[in-house]
C-alpha cells in the first residue's frame, strides 16, 4: 500500500517519501516537507491550550538532502500571553533549516472598525468544485484563465495573478496534520504563486513567514498572490491565505534566482 505523505518515520528521525522530493532536484527534500515537519515539532512540543500559533518563520538556508533528518526544539519564552519556541532540522548533525513560532493567547477583540483588504480572495465555487478529498491534486486559479480555475498547472503559465486551493497531504505518513501544520505547508507554496511567470519559475525561496489571525477551518486552504517584487535575482512575494469562511493570514517569502534550473509546466 502506497504511503501518503511527504515523510515517513524512521527510528527517531524521518525519511523522505516520493511526494517529499523537490522538483528542483531528485536529491533534495521539498519546502513543504521541511516547513511542515518544523511546524509540527514546535506545535507538538510547545503549543498550549488557548494559544494561537500566530507567526511562523522558516529559514531554508541549506538544501535538505533526500535522506534521513531529525528535528530538535527548544522553548525561548513561556509567558502568560506570549510563548516562543524554535526548532532545527538536522542532517548528519548539521542544521539545514530552522524555524521560530510565536504563540499568542486568545482574548477579547478591541472595539472599533479597521481597514482591511476589500476584495477578499474566493475559493473555487462549489458549483465548479466539490470539497476536495485527500489525496487530491491542488486546483490553480489565475486571472488569465478563461474559467478561472483548473487542476492543470500548464493552464496557468503566464504573468497574471495566481491562486491555489488545496487539501494538503500529511507531512508524516499515517498522521492527520493539525490545522496549523496544514497552513504551514500551504504557506510555503507562496513562492510558486508569486514567482511563476510566462517562462515558468526561476526563483527558489530561502524562507517563509506565515502570520495567522486564526487557524484554518476544515482541510481545504487557499492562497492568493498579493505582490511580487524582484531586482538583480532577488525576489519578495506575498500572498493572502484563506479558507471557505474568509481570509486568515498573510504569507511572505524571499527567494534567489535559480534560472539555470528554470521550472516550466507547459512542456
Amino acid at each position: 500500500m502506497t504511503e501518503i505523505g511527504f515523510l515517513r518515520r524512521d527510528g527517531d528521525g524521518y525519511a523522505p517519501l516520493d511526494m517529499g522530493i523537490s522538483k528542483w532536484s531528485p536529491d533534495m527534500i521539498n519546502g513543504p516537507a521541511i516547513t511542515g515537519i518544523l511546524a509540527r515539532a514546535i506545535e507538538n512540543s510547545h503549543g498550549a491550550e488557548g494559544f494561537v500559533p500566530a507567526r511562523l518563520t522558516v529559514d531554508l538556508f541549506r538544501p535538505a538532502r533526500a535522506e534521513l533528518l531529525h528535528v530538535v526544539t527548544r522553548s525561548v519564552r513561556d509567558g502568560n500571553r506570549i510563548r516562543v519556541a524554535d526548532a532545527e532540522v538536522l542532517q548528519h548533525g548539521e542544521a539545514v533549516a530552522r524555524a521560530s513560532v510565536v504563540f499568542l493567547r486568545r482574548s477579547e477583540q478591541p472595539p472599533g472598525e479597521l481597514w482591511t483588504r476589500p476584495d477578499a480572495p474566493q475559493p473555487p465555487p462549489l458549483s465548479l468544485l466539490e470539497p476536495l478529498q485527500a489525496p487530491s491534486h491542488p486546483w490553480i486559479g489565475s486571472d488569465g484563465h478563461p474559467a478561472g480555475w483548473s487542476p492543470s498547472l500548464r493552464d496557468h503559465e503566464g504573468s497574471s495573478r495566481k491562486r491555489m486551493w488545496q487539501y494538503q497531504i500529511p507531512v508524516v505518513a499515517g498522521e492527520d496534520p493539525s490545522p496549523f501544520v496544514r497552513a504551514a505547508m500551504v504557506g510555503e507554496t507562496t513562492s510558486l504563486m508569486t514567482n511563476w511567470g510566462t517562462a515558468g519559475i526561476g526563483f527558489i525561496n530561502a524562507d517563509l513567514t506565515l502570520a495567522l489571525s486564526r487557524l484554518p477551518e476544515g482541510p481545504e486552504i487557499g492562497i492568493e498572490a498579493d505582490n511580487h517584487l524582484s531586482v538583480d535575482g532577488i525576489s519578495v512575494g506575498s500572498t493572502t491565505m484563506f479558507d471557505r469562511r474568509g481570509p486568515i493570514g498573510t504569507c511572505i517569502v524571499s527567494a534567489l534566482s535559480n534560472a539555470e534550473r528554470q521550472l516550466g509546466f507547459r512542456r
